[in-house]
């Protein structure tokens, strides 16, 4: 019997309605890592795993409900935790666009492009594509770190110029992009960056 603190039995506890007596291997074999637990149940083909992403999913959806009917800029922590759990465990970087209406209301979240380990290529193209498609009046650009390291690159800073740029032809304001690495949330319009 594994020793836990009090808030990895209450994970294990968690892990056991989706996992049965498998919860503690499971959690032991990620190094009691949620966030690795996470990214071997969003690939695994198991069913106790595929029941653990689809929580995550719904998990996901609540943290949007709030950006669907409200400005997002109304609930900027919403908008940030949300994008913690899209990220959660993910090994690879993504490109992820919030499509948001003329009010700023969530329209839709898009995947957009998937990298490696530490980069990920981003066109210009296909986001202006999807804002068209979408209506769109205002986006959020976000991408995560898997590195852990939350902190925007200089390269982050160029495409959020460019992005910005050539979505103004079009008329779609860019509010902000956030870069997620774990549970730390940078915002680039915080730091004036937008």
């Amino acid at each position: 019997m594994n020793t836990y603190s009090p808030y990895q039995q209450r994970v294990v506890d968690r892990l056991r309605l989706f996992l049965g007596d498998e919860a503690e291997r499971a959690y032991e074999g990620c190094g009691r890592s949620l966030l690795r637990l996470i990214q071997v149940a969003r690939d695994s083909p198991l069913r106790g795993h595929r029941q653990l992403a689809a929580g995550l999913d719904l998990a996901q959806e609540a943290l949007a409900e709030p950006m669907r009917s409200a400005r997002v800029f109304d609930t900027p922590t919403a908008v940030k935790d949300f994008l913690r759990v899209h990220f959660a465990g993910q090994g690879h970087e993504s490109f992820v666009v919030l499509f948001l209406d003329a009010q700023h209301r969530l329209l839709v979240v898009k995947d957009l492009f998937r990298g490696t380990l530490t980069q990920t290529s981003v066109y210009p193209r296909e986001v202006l594509r999807e804002a068209l498609a979408q209506g769109a009046g205002a986006v959020i650009l976000a991408h995560n770190h898997p590195s852990g390291v939350a902190e925007p690159s200089r390269a982050d800073e160029m495409l959020t110029a460019t992005l910005k740029q050539a979505l103004a032809l079009i008329d779609v304001r860019v509010l902000d992009h956030v870069v997620v690495a774990g549970s730390q949330t940078v915002s680039l319009a915080e730091r004036g960056l937008v």
